[in-house]
């Protein structure tokens, strides 16, 4: 395993190119023009990052990739009331909504995540994050909204089916409420992989605790699990994409001193359990799949998520601090293997 020292500090995920470490296919022989832009997107920052023939054509590259993220922001934001996921947030109970067969093929196989993992995946949880008060100050809900909030959460009450040749159709069968944060910004990802292909230059996306790359190497710091502006754990990243979740400055305090994290823990309603500060990193060659797999360890948690990652060969790590902030390492063979 790899323990180089961090090449710079950040929060969470870390990721730097290596200049002139090869041109994308399709470039010329001179060395590659490094171009970066920073653009808040699906309610984070991201930082894009080309290596392209000039200036201008990397600048074009990264308006490319900036306005696939956009669209799929429109479509899939669940802080917007106008995409396709919040309107059906807000479609009534019992009567079917249509949508593009694109969103269609996304929800179901978010399912067969939902699924796979005995429900510790569930994005169908807004109603616990509003008990939790998690975009606000958090609180501590008491036994009453919690039972009335998990009544109204849960996969098992959203029911995709079939519709015209270019939409399906979604229906609520309770008053549950999808987020799109622990999929949305691996979903935008892969259609930026998509819409670049395979002749584009090397690029790079850091996107709120996720890095995608293409068409070149690159190295990726992953954070102390509680020193947050440390690396505690560098790897050179040359394809796929790496997510990591843990706790973070979005953790809350509570009024009485508690604190709480921002993973909810689906199939309890209640935040993620964590004996000791951890966090988990995951690579897929599908970023939606890594941005999945990353929520889902981090609530199984380190022993359950290393056996269950473990027997089904994906590639995950969990930086477990101990008492003196000490880091032990824990990385399936997968991911071993790969890095």
């Amino acid at each position: 395993m790899t323990r180089r020292a961090a090449r710079r500090a950040a929060y969470g995920l870390l990721a730097g190119f290596l200049l002139g470490a090869g041109g994308a296919p399709g470039t010329t022989t001179l060395a590659p023009v490094p171009v970066e832009r920073s653009v808040y997107l699906m309610g984070t920052i991201a930082t894009l990052a080309a290596d392209a023939a000039d200036r201008a054509a990397g600048l074009r590259q990264l308006e490319r990739m900036v306005r696939v993220v956009e669209a799929a922001e429109a479509e899939l934001s669940t802080w917007r009331d106008d995409s396709v996921l919040g309107r059906l947030n807000r479609q009534p109970v019992g009567e079917a909504m249509s949508a593009p067969v694109a969103v269609c093929d996304l929800l179901e196989r978010v399912e067969s995540w939902h699924d796979a993992t005995g429900g510790a995946f569930d994005p169908a949880i807004g109603s616990l994050i509003e008990a939790w008060n998690l975009r606000g100050e958090g609180r501590q809900p008491d036994d009453a909204a919690l039972q009335a909030a998990r009544r109204n959460a849960g996969w098992e009450h959203l029911t995709v089916g079939l519709g015209g040749a270019a939409e399906c159709a979604i229906t609520r069968t309770a008053d549950v409420t999808l987020d799109a944060g622990a999929f949305g910004k691996g979903e935008a990802i892969d259609r930026v992989r998509r819409a670049e292909g395979a002749e584009a230059d090397a690029w790079m996306i850091d996107f709120g605790g996720q890095v995608a790359v293409a068409g070149g190497s690159w190295p990726v710091a992953i954070a102390h699990p509680v020193k947050r502006n440390e690396a505690a754990l560098e790897i050179t990243l040359s394809e796929g994409s790496l997510a990591t979740s843990g706790g973070s400055e979005s953790d809350l305090t509570l009024p009485d001193g508690t604190r709480i994290g921002h993973i909810l823990d689906p199939r309890t309603g209640r935040p993620a359990p964590a004996r000791q500060p951890f966090s988990v990193s995951v690579w897929h060659e599908r970023a939606l799949d890594a941005d999945i797999l990353s929520t889902a360890l981090y609530v199984m948690g380190p022993e359950e998520g290393i056996a269950w990652a473990e027997a089904r060969g994906i590639a995950a790590c969990f930086l477990i601090a101990d008492e003196v902030d000490e880091v032990d390492v824990r990385a399936t063979s997968a991911f071993e293997a790969r890095f």
